[in-house]
C-alpha cells in the first residue's frame, strides 16, 4: 500500500527574534539577533549574562487570566503558537472529525519554574501551602494536554522528550501517525521556557554556555574559531500536519511536505556528541532514504549549529558523511546564531524556519562567523543571507543523551516530484 503523504498547512512560532512566524523569520533572515542580557531574574545569581528571551509576551492577553494562572510559561508558549498554527491552517475541529485530529507537543525540560516555585513554597511555608496546580503545571505533557483541550482534539495526544532533539522527534513521529492512518491531522512541535538561575547555572558549570562578555549579540557564533559555547534561549513552534488528500479536499493552503524523518543514537556520552559524526550522519542518511531522495537532492540545511566547540566540528563531519561532495555545494546555516539555543523547542522553530526558507528561496545567515574554524569548512552562509533555490531542506537536531533527529521538508507538488 502506498504510504500517505503528509503536508504542512499551518505554522506558529514564538522565539527571541519575534512573537509571530513572520517577525521571527524576517529577523532571522536579516541576521538580526534576539540575544540580550538576562531580564527575567537577577543576573548576579549566575556567571553568564546573555540569553535569548521571548520579549513582550503577555500570557493573559494570549490565553486569558484563568489559564495564565493555571499554567507554566512553557505551556503558555505552546498554547499561543498552537492558536497561531490553527488560525493559519483554517482547520476547523468538529464533532465529526475531532477523533481524527491529535497533538504531539514535547519539551526538553518542561515546567521547571513551577517545580522550583513549589519546592520553595514547601520549604518556606510547609506542605499544606503547596498549590494543587503544581503537578499539572510542572508536567511535560501538560502542554499537549492543554492544547488538546484548547482545540477539542480527541485524537492521539502525547509528548516526547529527547532533550534538544525534541521538536524534530515530535514532528517526525506525528508524521508517522498520519502516514499509518491513525490521524488525519496532527499539531506537532515543542516548547521551552527554562531561562532560570538553576538551569543557567547547571549548563554553565558543565562548560556548555558561552562565557563571552561585551556585546550579547556576538555571543552565539556557530562554526567560528572563537566560539565557546551556546546561548540558552526559550520559545516554541507548532506545525499543523495533515494527510495530503484531507488537506486538498478542504482546499487548505499548503506550505510544503514532510518528506523524510531519520533518527539514531550516539550511544556514547550523556552530553558530548560522538566526535566522528557517525551516528548523526546516519540519521541524515536515514531521513534521505525515508524521503526517497538522493543526497544531491538536498538544497539547504538548517544545522543544529549550537556554537559549542564539539558540536559544530562533529556536525560538519556528519554532513560530509551523509552528503559526500555535495556537502560543499549547498548553503548551510545555524539560525541559533540569532535565536540562541531554545533547547527542546529549538528544532521545532528551525523546522518552521526551514519551511520559510523553501517558501522564499532564501538561506538565512549564520551571523558572527568572522573567523571560520578550519575544521568547519562548509558553506555556512556567513553573516548575510542569500537567495538560493530551495526545493528540499534538511533540518538537523541533536540532543543530550545522544539523540539525533533529522527532518526533510520539501515544496509541495501533487505529483510528488521534487
Amino acid at each position: 500500500m502506498e504510504r500517505r503523504r503528509v503536508v504542512i498547512t499551518g505554522i506558529g512560532a514564538i522565539c527571541p527574534t519575534g512573537n509571530t512566524v513572520q517577525d521571527a523569520w524576517q529577523n532571522a533572515a536579516d541576521g538580526i539577533s534576539g540575544i540580550d542580557v538576562i531580564s527575567q531574574f537577577d543576573r548576579s545569581l549566575v556567571d553568564n549574562q546573555f540569553v535569548g528571551e521571548v520579549k513582550n509576551f503577555d500570557p493573559i492577553q494570549s490565553i486569558g487570566r484563568r489559564e495564565a494562572r493555571r499554567t507554566d510559561r512553557v505551556t503558555q508558549f505552546a498554547m499561543e503558537v498552537a492558536q497561531q498554527a490553527m488560525s493559519d491552517s483554517g482547520l476547523i475541529v468538529t464533532e465529526e472529525n475531532h477523533y481524527e485530529i491529535g497533538c504531539l507537543i514535547g519539551s526538553g525540560i518542561g515546567g521547571l519554574a513551577s517545580i522550583i516555585q513549589a519546592q520553595d513554597t514547601l520549604m518556606q511555608k510547609g506542605h499544606r501551602s503547596v498549590s494543587p496546580l503544581s503537578v499539572p503545571r510542572m508536567l511535560i505533557d501538560s502542554s499537549a494536554g492543554k492544547v488538546s483541550m484548547q482545540h477539542k482534539l480527541r485524537g492521539p495526544n502525547f509528548s516526547i522528550t529527547t532533550a534538544c532533539a525534541t521538536g524534530n522527534n515530535c514532528i517526525g513521529e506525528a508524521t508517522e501517525i498520519i502516514r499509518r492512518g491513525q490521524a488525519k491531522a496532527m499539531l506537532a512541535g515543542a516548547t521551552e521556557a527554562a531561562i532560570l538561575p538553576l538551569s543557567i547555572a547547571g549548563f554553565n558549570n558543565m562548560m556548555a554556555l558561552s562565557r563571552r562578555t561585551g556585546d550579547p549579540k556576538a555571543a552565539s557564533r556557530p562554526f567560528d574559531s572563537d566560539r565557546d559555547g551556546f546561548v540558552a534561549a526559550e520559545g516554541a513552534a507548532i506545525m499543523v500536519l495533515e494527510e495530503m488528500e484531507y488537506a486538498l479536499e478542504r482546499g487548505a493552503k499548503i506550505y510544503g511536505e514532510i518528506l523524510g524523518y531519520g533518527h539514531t543514537s550516539d550511544a556514547y556520552h550523556v552530553t558530548a556528541p560522538l566526535e566522528t559524526g557517525e551516528a548523526a550522519g546516519k540519521a541524515m542518511e536515514f531521513a534521505i532514504r525515508d524521503a526517497q531522495l538522493k543526497p544531491d537532492d538536498i538544497d539547504y540545511i538548517n544545522a543544529h549549529g549550537t556554537s559549542t566547540p564539539l558540536n559544530d566540528k562533529s556536525e560538519t563531519l556528519a554532513i560530509k558523511r551523509s552528503l559526500g561532495e555535495h556537502a560543499y555545494e549547498i548553503p548551510i546555516s545555524s539560525t541559533k546564531s540569532v535565536t540562541g539555543h531554545m533547547l527542546g523547542a529549538g528544532s521545532a522553530v528551525e523546522a518552521v524556519f526551514s519551511v520559510m526558507a523553501i517558501q522564499e528561496n532564501f538561506a538565512p545567515p549564520t551571523i558572527n562567523l568572522e573567523t571560520p574554524d578550519p575544521d568547519c569548512d562548509l558553506d555556512y552562509v556567513p553573516n548575510v543571507g542569500r537567495k538560493h533555490e530551495i526545493r528540499v531542506a534538511m533540518s538537523n537536531s541533536f540532543g543530550f543523551g545522544g539523540h539525533n533527529a533529522v527532518l526533510i521538508m520539501g515544496e509541495f507538488s501533487e505529483n510528488g516530484k521534487h
